[in-house]
């Protein structure tokens, strides 16, 4: 039987072994054997009587706990079993706060160590008051985005929607005492990031895991940035693979739009805002990945969150306003709906990476809907034209190569041009039949013809 959560093989005892011992009590409670080798087979351990009075006397005298230990016999060897509960406290060994994630102890520190501390409490992040976020900062377009999407929706007595700000945000839950909360803010502020770092989504596309073309950051209210990431990556960042039904043009990207869109909110309402890490996109040719600062819910395996479970959202306060704007459902689907979307769409199931910080998402796409981009001017187009362009249309055409979401404003400030002459430019690539525009003026792309 080998290590895993809730149980820790020792050959010998050693003082620091109380570490493990505090990760437990923090955790979910588990087993340390001593006595007993990295596979579990008993190898025995001398002077047993010693252990069963030093041992709990340690873990009293330097985490303030009791501990059942036990001498265990196996044929004519002793082993000790030390079994530790799960506290409902935080535990500090000597002013130090460990956790149990898996089969390996982790050091609880700065924001994790508040978040954790928070938890134990039975206080959450998003409902902590914000007492620099005052009423008047409360952007009064987004609280009529909410009101329009919940309108809609249905899930809230429209009479509330009537009423004033204040109001609105104690019946939101979004108070706490006399102060706005940190879910106020992310919620219905202009600019969330200037309160807690990290309050966005970065995007980037990549060629190779060590060679980053292009990115974006998604600033604004959470309401909002979740259409405004899913409007960039599919104007700018992903390429749909065009085919005909008889006359009809049939554009399909090897992620829906529905699946990415429940994968974004799932990673907004469960992020560790603490953290001041954005939630990053990372998009390559075949795949897109979704990585999210967060953790699953104490006792929870990758099988739990791939199975059906209960909706244990980590900002309860965040997704319950998720869920009147008719953003996300309650009974935790967030998955289901995610793998019902690529089932429908006949596309390979998500796959899930849980790491001791964070949580990420793949989606990966098959041969038939990779639409294939070389980056960059080939050696032999860049021959061919070198003697074609001017160098203003070559600069521009290599701007576009570099960054193909580049405005005709960016491109002009880069080259330190006006905006007229970068039109010029354009428009002399367009009728040279180099590049075309895909979507709109504002929010589409260039592509490379």
């Amino acid at each position: 039987m080998r290590e895993q959560q809730n149980v820790e093989w020792k050959e010998s005892w050693r003082d620091e072994y109380l570490k493990w011992i505090c990760g437990f009590a923090n955790a979910q409670g588990g087993k340390l054997y001593i006595g007993c080798n990295d596979d579990g087979k008993v190898v025995g351990v001398a002077d047993t009587k010693k252990l069963l009075e030093d041992i709990p006397n340690k873990i009293r005298d330097s985490m303030g706990i009791v501990v059942d230990v036990n001498r265990l016999t196996e044929g004519d060897k002793e082993y000790i079993e030390i079994n530790v509960p799960p506290y409902p406290i935080g535990i500090s060994c000597k002013g130090v706060y460990y956790y149990r994630s898996g089969s390996t102890k982790q050091i609880l520190t700065g924001p994790a160590l508040e978040a954790f501390l928070m938890r134990k409490h039975g206080a959450t992040w998003d409902h902590s008051p914000l007492p620099v976020f005052k009423m008047e900062d409360i952007d009064d377009q987004a609280v009529d985005h909410f009101k329009k999407l919940a309108a809609d929706k249905g899930r809230i007595d429209p009479a509330l929607l009537n009423e004033s700000k204040d109001v609105l945000m104690e019946k939101l839950r979004l108070t706490n005492g006399d102060y706005l909360t940190n879910a106020a803010m992310l919620l219905f502020c202009k600019d969330p990031d200037r309160y807690q770092l990290g309050s966005y989504i970065k995007v980037g596309y990549f060629e190779s895991d060590a060679d980053l073309l292009y990115q974006d950051e998604i600033h604004g209210s959470i309401l909002e940035q979740v259409d405004k990431a899913i409007e960039l990556i599919y104007f700018k960042y992903m390429r749909a693979k065009i085919t005909y039904e008889g006359i009809q043009r049939r554009e399909r990207y090897f992620v829906p739009e529905a699946a990415l869109r429940e994968a974004l909110l799932n990673a907004i309402c469960h992020k560790q805002y603490e953290s001041a890490i954005p939630i990053q996109i990372s998009v390559y040719e075949d795949r897109l990945y979704v990585t999210n600062i967060g953790r699953l819910p104490e006792t929870w395996t990758l099988e739990n969150l791939m199975g059906k479970h209960a909706s244990l959202p980590y900002n309860p306060y965040i997704a319950h306003v998720f869920y009147l704007a008719g953003f996300i459902e309650s009974w935790g689907r967030g998955i289901e709906k995610i793998c019902d979307a690529l089932k429908a769409d006949h596309l390979p199931m998500p796959e899930y990476t849980v790491h001791p910080g964070d949580i990420m998402i793949k989606f990966t796409g098959p041969e038939n809907r990779i639409v294939r981009v070389r980056s960059g001017l080939s050696e032999r187009l860049s021959d061919k034209l070198s003697d074609k362009l001017s160098d203003k249309e070559w600069k521009t055409l290599e701007l576009i190569t570099e960054d193909p979401g580049y405005t005709s404003q960016q491109i002009a400030d880069i080259m330190n041009v006006s905006r007229v002459s970068v039109t010029k430019y354009l428009h002399a690539l367009k009728e040279k039949g180099l590049i075309m525009r895909i979507g709109s003026d504002r929010k589409g792309y260039w592509q490379i013809s």
